[in-house]
């Protein structure tokens, strides 16, 4: 006796191409992950630093790369420095997260090793390794104002010790400490050269604090703050040395809000 053979429905016939299609689409999607090229990070970066970081010339992938970074005051600006030499980049993602390692030629002791957690619903938690670096003064300029009017020169060397940001249900939370130390600077708004030597400390805990003080020279800078929820409320003085005062008088207006021979300096 003989039995039908049996149709295959046409459901059941698209199936197997419907499944290569799905195949064929997540293996294009997987490679333009792995092949992304280092264009992609420049847009991200200038997109996320609102103009103000710009990695020009890229040159390799997303995940592995290098470019020359350029500081500038932004949409419209036409202040620009650009940072001697290259900065290279590596991306490897992880289970937890992403690890980045980020080198500058002309300025790190050794690349920094960023570490980017979820943290809690929506949050992200940030870890730097212990760093030093050091960065010619002459960058700030290309952030447009105040500093392209101060023209800063000299040296800024900066130190990290198990600094952690984090960012959670819109709180911010830092942890650790990073050091920066202007040496040596002068600027174009004053005949004395230099002016002097600064440190800028912020120490996280609850709250957070950023100090300034003045380790040497003529113009004396001083502040305290902390962060109140979101915002950083500073207050601080800028004054000159006794016979410095006509030779600062041009810097002290910039820094802040004159009275008598000091400018107050207000943030928040």
């Amino acid at each position: 006796m003989a039995y039908p053979t049996p149709t295959a429905s046409p459901a059941f016939a698209a199936a197997p191409w419907r499944w290569a299609a799905a195949g064929a689409l997540g293996g294009l999607v997987l490679a333009l992950g792995l092949f992304a090229p280092a264009r992609w990070l420049a847009a991200l970066v200038f997109q996320a630093s609102g103009g103000h970081a710009v990695l020009a010339a890229p040159r390799g992938s997303f995940w592995q790369g290098s470019a020359q970074l350029v500081l500038s005051g932004g949409a419209g600006s036409l202040d620009a420095v650009s940072l001697p030499g290259l900065v290279s980049w590596r991306i490897r993602p992880a289970w937890t997260g992403l690890d980045l390692q980020l080198n500058a030629d002309c300025c790190m002791h050794q690349a920094w090793r960023l570490q980017a957690r979820p943290a809690g619903w929506g949050g992200v938690q940030l870890a730097l390794s212990d760093s030093q670096s050091q960065w010619p003064a002459a960058l700030l300029s290309g952030l447009g104002t105040p500093w392209n009017t101060v023209q800063a020169q000299g040296q800024l060397a900066a130190s990290t010790q198990g600094f952690n940001v984090r960012w959670s249900q819109g709180r911010l939370a830092l942890s650790g400490r990073l050091q920066l130390d202007a040496l040596q600077i002068s600027s174009r708004l004053s005949t004395l050269r230099p002016m002097g030597s600064y440190r800028l400390l912020l120490q996280g805990g609850s709250p957070s604090t950023l100090e300034l003080s003045t380790l040497d020279g003529s113009l004396l800078l001083t502040g305290q703050g902390q962060w109140v929820g979101q915002r950083l409320r500073f207050n601080g003085t800028a004054s000159a040395t006794s016979g410095s005062v006509d030779a600062l008088s041009n810097l002290l207006n910039i820094i802040g809000r004159r009275n008598g021979a000091t400018a107050v300096i207000k943030v928040g």
